[in-house]
């Protein structure tokens, strides 16, 4: 896939955006504005926004709640998701099919409220004030259908009715409007893969994170907030397709090796000889894959094209498969909100390109985005009080101390509570709406358990491209954490988060990772090395060439493991060292896969 022109887009969507969300937000917080008189309220959540956040924040935050929905709804109108194109014309017009349509008289009953279907009409007939009708009754058309969205996919589209709405773009409609160039970069033939999402939010962020490492030269320390743009790197899809087939592939052919899913899992590096010591699953339903860094959700989107195949070759019915697999298969953790949404929408997107009711379903991906969450003491001691010592054990309490710092430390959390799911059914249970007082406390406690279990080890697979920091780019905090609970592995992040996600792992339960190849020759990473060689298995790595991978500034390597110590077996290894570029690396691995499984090696 060419990106060049995802970049460009991406980049130039998030400085226009910006830059028209700060010139209504002087509009709108002027004295005596129109949006003052009319919508008092949502001028009043936006001017608490700003108080908290700053009006940097709040710029960066619409802009991309923005970027985000034109994306997505573009996405959908192409491929015929959305029962009437909302940003995107029908062929031969100029404008977008729901307004063309409104124009003629026809506004979907379902989507846009009475009222709004009034003053719709009313500014296409020029029966209310206003210096440009059309760009206004399709603003309320957007919000309608965004609103519309928020039933199958909330995690998406949020309700707008506050200031959000207030700040949108004025001009949508024009040639130069944010829309005719997000129609022009994503193309039919772009929008044939939801990988094009991924692409363009690394692309949107890329400045922030030029950003940061400007700073980073000048000795600033990468704050909580600038983490995701710090570490967001999308991972190339061959890449992908090799880490899953030798995690999640190979598990299923551990107890299929009959299964004729080896013939399109090309990337797959078979075992030398059969084993027999290995995790034991009854089917598809059992098998839970876990990505602790899942950005944009690209692992998960081709495991689910993978575990599509298992639950096929099990004889499921098909128009069951995509609910059964968001539902009992697929997870994500995630520090970025942005990207968490995303990675939500890319699993529901491939849901809905194989069964075509799957809105209707309304389910929900399991995809956490990690988030602080504070308590007082004296909070704690009061619910302590309300629902008893027994259930308030010492290791709740500190578990829900743990994520008072959950944007910094990120999937790295271990809970101190053992019995996570038993704890959350218990108290998801009680009823505390009758105290107002401990109603916040409590659901703010749910809040911290439901991260908490999807932090708790019960994954057959897990698959990630983990952040990487080394310590000259850690915040204080960071380092002296990583320091007191991840002392061997302290280097940087990645390392820290091998050893975390084979924590998450199940015993002989299967691993992918893609990480800068330094561990496997510095002598600060002997005690990751040693941890992997003569504790867990490694199944399988690639050895990318020092410059072959286009968006890093690390030397890369990709690799497989089992969360067992197996001393006798004999990995597949392939090292790309004398293939230059980035685009000659994927094609030769497969080449020399390939090649290798055809002389049986």
């Amino acid at each position: 896939m060419d990106t060049s022109k995802f970049k460009k887009f991406a980049q130039f969507a998030r400085r226009t955006l910006r830059e028209q969300i700060s010139a209504k937000l002087a509009l709108v917080r002027a004295s005596g504005s129109a949006a003052r008189r009319e919508h008092p309220e949502s001028v009043n959540r936006l001017e608490e926004a700003i108080k908290q956040t700053g009006e940097e924040q709040v710029i960066e935050r619409v802009a991309y709640t923005w970027f985000n929905r034109f994306c997505a709804l573009r996405f959908m109108d192409v491929n015929r998701y959305t029962r009437i194109g909302v940003v995107s014309p029908a062929e031969g017009q100029f404008q977008p099919e729901i307004l063309a349509e409104a124009k003629m008289g026809h506004i979907d009953e379902d989507m846009v409220p009475p009222k709004t279907r009034q003053q719709i009409a009313d500014l296409l007939a020029g029966q209310a004030p206003s210096h440009d009708p059309q760009g206004e009754a399709y603003r309320l058309l957007v919000v309608a259908a965004c609103n519309a969205w928020h039933q199958s996919m909330p995690f998406l589209f949020e309700r707008i009715d506050d200031y959000t709405e207030l700040l949108m773009p004025d001009d949508l409609l024009s040639g130069s409007a944010i829309l005719a160039y997000t129609r022009e970069a994503m193309t039919p033939d772009a929008c044939a893969d939801v990988e094009v999402i991924g692409w363009l939010y690394q692309f949107y962020i890329s400045e922030k994170k030029d950003t940061v490492f400007e700073g980073l030269k000048k000795n600033q320390k990468i704050t909580p907030e600038n983490i995701p743009a710090a570490t967001q790197l999308f991972t190339p899809h061959w890449i992908v397709r090799y880490l899953v087939d030798n995690a999640l592939g190979r598990l299923w052919l551990l107890n299929r090796p009959h299964s004729r899913l080896a013939e399109q899992m090309e990337y797959y590096i078979p075992p030398e000889q059969a084993e027999t010591d290995f995790l034991r699953i009854k089917g598809p339903e059992d098998i839970k894959v876990c990505d602790p860094a899942c950005g944009s959700g690209h692992m998960l989107t081709y495991a689910f094209d993978l575990l599509y195949a298992m639950y096929e070759e099990e004889g499921y019915d098909p128009a069951e498969i995509p609910e059964k697999i968001l539902t009992h298969n697929l997870y994500g953790i995630e520090l970025d909100e942005r990207a968490g949404e995303l990675a939500a929408f890319a699993l529901t997107m491939k849901a809905r390109a194989r069964q075509r009711r799957f809105f209707n379903k309304r389910v929900k991906p399991n995809i956490c985005v990690l988030e602080k969450v504070s308590f007082s003491r004296e909070e704690l001691d009061e619910y302590m009080s309300a629902v008893g010592r027994d259930l308030f054990t010492h290791g709740l309490r500190e578990t829900l101390q743990q994520f008072s710092e959950a944007d910094n430390f990120g999937s790295l959390i271990v809970p101190k509570v053992a019995n996570v799911a038993d704890v959350l059914a218990t108290l998801e249970a009680k009823d505390m709406a009758g105290n107002l007082f401990l109603a916040d406390t409590h659901q703010r406690v749910l809040r911290v358990l439901r991260m908490a279990d999807y932090l708790s080890p019960r994954y057959a697979v897990v698959v990630a491209n983990p952040p990487y920091m080394g310590g000259k780019g850690m915040n204080p905090r960071l380092s002296a954490w990583l320091k007191e609970n991840y002392e061997p592995v302290k280097s940087d992040l990645f390392s820290a988060f091998v050893v975390r996600n084979i924590e998450l792992a199940l015993p002989k339960g299967q691993l992918g990772f893609m990480t800068p190849f330094v561990w496997m020759f510095i002598s600060s990473y002997e005690k990751l090395r040693t941890f992997l060689i003569d504790q867990k298995t490694i199944t399988s790595l690639i050895q990318l060439e020092y410059s072959g991978f286009d968006g890093a500034t690390v030397p890369i390597c990709t690799f497989t493991v089992e969360n067992a110590h197996k001393p006798n077996y004999r990995g597949g290894y392939v090292r790309l060292s004398d293939f230059r570029g980035a685009d000659q690396q994927g094609p030769r691995a497969l080449e020399i896969i390939q090649a290798a499984r055809r002389v049986g090696k």
